[in-house]
C-alpha cells in the first residue's frame, strides 16, 4: 500500500484594500471567472450559509479541468478553507485556505496555502501539480489584488446584460444550432474564422476571429461547457478584447407551452486604462460601458435571430 507524500505550497499578496472586501470577493466563488484569469465556470450545487459545495472548471497548465469542492466560510475570522471532494487527475487530495488578515483599515494580506497529493507520488504528476498551483495561484492573487484595489469602483467596471428573442420552434433545434459553432463561420456573417477542439464532450475549446461594424477584425479565444438537458452554454473568454480584463457569458434555451425563449447573457470587467486608448482621447468608462453594451448585443442579437430561423424553418420543412 503505497503512502503518498504531503506536498504544501503558500503563495501570498499584499492588496491596498479592506480585509472585508477581499474576504467577499474570495467568498463569492461564482464571480471567481470575473476575477481570475484560470476560472472558467463555477456552479454552486449547494449552501447553507457557513459551508457549500461547488462545481468548477479552470485552466491547469493550459489543460481545461474540472472537480467538484467543499468549502467552509468563517466570516469572522475572513478564513475559507476548501477541499476537493472529486479531483482531477493526476491530483490524489487537495485541500487548503484562503486566509485575509488586516494590516490597518485600508490595507490587508492575502495568504493562500495547498496541501495536496498524487497518486503513487509520481514526480511527473507532482512536478504538473506543483507548476499548475503555482502558476495559477500567483495569478488568481495579482487579480484579485487589482480588482480589490478597484473596489470602490466595481459598480462601474463590472457590466452584466442580457438579450432574448421568441422562437416558434423546437427547443433542441436552438440549442443545436448554439451548440454546432464549428458551423459558425458558414451560418454567422460576423464570424470570419472559428477553430474549435472538443477532446472531452461538452467542453469546447475555440478560437474566433469577429468581424465588426466597422469592418475591423477582433481574434479572441473562448472555452465554453454545454449542459445539453439543462439547454445552458456557458463560456468564458480566455483571450479578450483590449476594452475587457474579462468576458463571460451564457447561451440559454428555455421552452414553454407556447414556444421557446432564447436568452444570450453577458457579464463583462471593463479594463479601464485602455479606454482611451481603444476609444480615442476623452472617453470615459460610462462610454466604454455604452460601447461594450452595443458591439456585444448586436452580434448576440444577430446571432440568436439567427437560431431563430434556424429552428423556425426546420419546423417548417418537417
Amino acid at each position: 500500500m503505497t503512502t503518498e507524500r504531503v506536498h504544501t505550497t503558500a503563495h501570498h499578496v499584499d492588496v491596498a484594500a479592506p480585509a472585508g472586501v477581499v474576504y467577499g470577493l474570495i467568498a463569492d466563488a461564482a464571480s471567481w471567472p470575473w476575477y481570475f484569469p484560470p476560472n472558467i465556470h463555477v456552479e454552486q450545487l449547494e449552501f447553507d450559509g457557513r459551508t457549500e459545495r461547488l462545481r468548477m472548471w479552470a485552466t491547469a497548465n493550459g489543460q481545461v479541468r474540472s472537480w467538484t469542492s467543499s468549502r467552509r466560510l468563517s466570516p469572522s475570522e475572513r478564513r475559507i478553507t476548501f477541499r476537493q471532494d472529486l479531483p482531477a487527475a493526476p491530483v490524489k487530495s487537495m485541500l487548503g485556505t484562503w486566509a485575509v488578515d488586516a494590516v490597518d483599515t485600508g490595507n490587508s494580506r492575502l495568504t493562500l496555502l495547498h496541501d495536496f497529493t498524487v497518486e503513487g507520488d509520481d514526480p511527473d504528476g507532482v512536478a504538473w501539480v506543483e507548476r499548475a498551483v503555482d502558476t495559477n495561484s500567483r495569478s488568481e492573487l495579482e487579480h484579485l489584488r487589482r480588482i480589490a484595489e478597484s473596489w470602490s469602483r466595481l459598480d462601474e467596471l463590472v457590466l452584466t446584460f442580457e438579450d432574448s428573442v421568441r422562437v416558434k420552434g423546437g427547443a433542441e433545434l436552438v440549442y443545436d444550432f448554439l451548440y454546432r459553432v464549428a458551423d459558425w463561420p458558414e451560418r454567422v456573417p460576423h464570424v470570419a474564422r472559428l477553430d474549435i477542439t472538443e477532446d472531452e464532450p461538452g467542453v469546447q475549446v475555440m478560437s474566433m476571429d469577429t468581424t465588426t461594424a466597422d469592418g475591423s477584425t477582433h481574434t479572441t479565444e473562448s472555452v465554453r461547457v454545454c449542459f445539453p438537458h439543462a439547454g445552458r452554454i456557458v463560456y468564458k473568454q480566455t483571450v479578450t478584447p483590449a476594452l475587457m480584463t474579462a468576458h463571460t457569458g451564457e447561451w440559454s434555451v428555455v421552452p414553454d407551452e407556447t414556444g421557446v425563449t432564447v436568452t444570450s447573457q453577458h457579464s463583462v470587467v471593463l479594463r479601464e486604462d485602455a479606454v482611451e486608448t481603444v476609444l480615442g482621447p476623452g472617453a470615459t468608462v460610462s462610454d466604454a460601458r455604452r460601447y461594450v453594451r452595443e458591439a456585444l448585443g448586436r452580434n448576440s442579437l444577430a446571432t440568436l435571430e439567427l437560431a431563430k430561423r434556424h429552428a423556425e424553418t426546420s419546423v417548417r420543412m418537417l
